[in-house]
């Protein structure tokens, strides 16, 4: 089929049209080998923490060096400060909603505080803003792995307002978001929490749980093959099915010539 079809004046807005759709279903497929990139650097990563030594505070001289040991083992030693303990929302245990405790751990030996996610608790012990009882008095030892602030909305989560020196003191968050939370303690938090891993000897609440982690490459690859696909046949099915129409109009066209012609 000759090109200046494509753009004669019947067909250059849908020439125009397709040319887009073709675009767009590109970058799609682009954007899932992007998102497919982004997971095989997040499981390698994840994988390189997994497979490391527990990190110890004592150790760490620049802070800042933790954001970049997600879900690297811990352990660490100190006490409590439950009475500036907060509430993360909508955690679910057995399919029973809850909350889980995040309280600030006072490193023994160090200067340093460090929230930890001590676990779950159902939300009729939660509603009644006395969570003592969960309370682990004197020196503990915790054990889990190292996780980063929340500053991104999930879907269906509400971000959290942000605390000021005249707001009270907010109790229960949508998301671990550290920077805000350290505004209402009366000391520094380290830019990181530790997520408690499960103890078999502990088997009281609050219960500890670990993420669970999904370490597959997802379907993003599939995705991509598939825009990738509808943008071929797009492309290449849109000059055959105009060829057609242009050869059926010219069909019709001449079979009017004759009827023309024989008529007179």
């Amino acid at each position: 089929m000759k090109l200046k079809y494509l753009f004669s004046h019947p067909w250059w807005k849908t020439t125009l049209l397709v040319l887009v759709g073709v675009g767009v279903l590109i970058r799609l497929g682009i954007w899932q080998l992007d998102r497919l990139e982004q997971r095989r650097e997040f499981n390698l990563r994840v994988e390189t923490q997994l497979g490391r030594q527990p990190v110890t505070l004592e150790n760490i001289t620049n802070p800042d060096d933790l954001t970049d040991m997600e879900y690297r083992s811990i352990t660490v030693m100190g006490e409590y400060d439950h009475t500036h303990q907060v509430a993360l929302r909508n955690q679910v245990w057995n399919n029973i909603l809850g909350v889980h405790l995040l309280t600030p751990l006072k490193v023994e030996g160090t200067d340093y505080t460090v929230l930890v996610n001590r676990g779950w608790i159902p939300m009729e012990d939660f509603t009644t803003g006395d969570w003592s009882k969960f309370n682990e008095p004197g020196l503990v030892e915790v054990t889990g792995i190292i996780r980063n602030s929340q500053t991104q909305s999930e879907i269906g989560r509400i971000s959290d307002p942000v605390p000021t020196s005249d707001s009270q003191p907010i109790t229960a968050w949508n998301l671990a978001n550290l920077e805000s939370i350290e505004r209402q303690m009366p000391y520094l938090i380290l830019p990181v929490y530790i997520q408690q891993a499960p103890d078999h000897n502990w088997i009281s609440l609050p219960y500890r749980s670990l993420p669970d982690i999904d370490l597959t490459e997802g379907s993003h690859f599939g995705y991509a093959i598939q825009w990738f696909t509808f943008a071929t046949i797009l492309g290449f099915g849109y000059p055959i099915y105009l060829s057609r129409e242009i050869a059926k109009s010219k069909s019709t066209h001449n079979a009017e010539m004759i009827k023309v012609e024989a008529k007179n």
